[in-house]
């Protein structure tokens, strides 16, 4: 008995007609009778009555029918799981993120990720850079976004964004009217800084770009969410240097200007483990 004459039997069980069961198999009708012939000799037993009346299940056949239909379902299952292993699904990812991936296209390379695999459950966790390689060193997370290359050997990583700078001003600041940006009207205003403690790489990157424009800040207020440094510009507290994606954040009253052309941008690595990361994930991910 093969899975073919599982096929051909709830087929004909469905349709009770030779000429519909093979059309719907697409197949002919000889064939098709041969199968069914072979399966009840294999179970040695009648498996439907055929006459002049049509076709119609005998009691063997209809309690061979369930049996039959979760053989096959069980088949089809098994089939899918191989297809998604070979694949590179696992049932559960876990993924840290700093909070401007949330402008990076991360949630809707996820969610076009999800659609195609809705099987997999995807686990997120907002942490600093910092926090997440030491997450990542104790198993804690699979995948990583981090503002810093200085990654452990062990651990897989690429470029998954670089982009520049930009200002980020109060609205009512002299600074902020005009497309240009007149670094001379910076002077006076604190910086906002992403915590050294939470991304150093990052807060060291920021200051070299202030001295590039001229610009030796006062940094009175660090913090370690984005949503707060542009939050705490919104209400006058001073102005930050930000990657450009957080224009996107919709917050009010802030005006982003762009900074002079530089070799300081804002990079975004992507971190994993090799052996915890679905191959299909790691492809949605990547640029």
């Amino acid at each position: 008995m093969e899975f073919r004459h599982l096929r051909y039997f709830l087929a004909l069980a469905e349709e009770l007609h030779f000429g519909r069961a093979a059309k719907r198999l697409n197949i002919s009708q000889p064939p098709l009778s041969f199968n069914i012939k072979q399966l009840e000799t294999s179970l040695g037993a009648e498996l439907f009555i055929r006459n002049s009346h049509g076709v119609r299940l005998t009691p063997a056949g209809e309690a061979f029918r369930q049996s039959a239909q979760r053989v096959l379902m069980e088949a089809n299952a098994a089939a899918l799981q191989v297809r998604e292993v070979a694949a590179g699904v696992t049932s559960r990812v876990r993924i840290g993120f700093v909070g401007s991936m949330l402008f990076r296209g991360l949630p809707e390379r996820l969610h076009e990720f999800q659609l195609a695999f809705p099987k997999v459950q995807i686990e997120l966790t907002e942490l600093n850079s910092v926090e997440q390689l030491e997450a990542l060193a104790r198993g804690v997370i699979d995948v990583g976004f981090v503002h810093t290359d200085r990654i452990a050997g062990d651990l897989q990583h690429a470029l998954y964004m670089s982009e520049p700078f930009v200002c980020c001003l109060p609205a009512r600041h002299p600074a902020a009217r005009g497309k240009t940006l007149n670094t001379e009207r910076l002077k006076n205003s604190p910086l906002i800084l992403f915590s050294r403690g939470a991304s150093p790489d990052y807060y060291e990157r920021v200051i070299s770009l202030c001295a590039l424009i001229g610009w030796a800040p006062l940094v009175r207020h660090e913090v370690r969410h984005w949503l707060s440094v542009v939050a705490l510009v919104r209400k006058g507290m001073g102005v930050a240097l930000v990657p450009r994606a957080l224009m996107d954040s919709g917050v009010a009253d802030v005006v982003f200007k762009p900074l002079p052309e530089s070799r300081v941008r804002s990079d975004v690595h992507m971190v994993w483990r090799e052996r915890h990361v679905p191959d299909a994930l790691l492809a949605s991910l990547l640029p």
